[in-house]
């Protein structure tokens, strides 16, 4: 199951670093994750300074 970014993102920028398929991208708001491109491998969730990734 992919993983989302919740609104408690803070936008820093760590999870897209961390994304092995570069399945993160920065949104309107805050950073989102392409679920199409996500294999749910939690890199990002490990690296959040805020827990913002979730799996959805």
């Amino acid at each position: 199951m992919a993983y989302v970014i919740s609104d408690d993102c803070i936008s820093c920028g760590a999870c897209e670093s961390e994304c092995p398929v570069g399945a993160i991208s920065m949104g309107d708001d805050h950073y989102q994750i392409n679920a199409d491109e996500c294999i749910s491998c939690g890199a990002c969730a490990g690296t959040c300074p805020v827990g913002a990734p979730k799996e959805a």
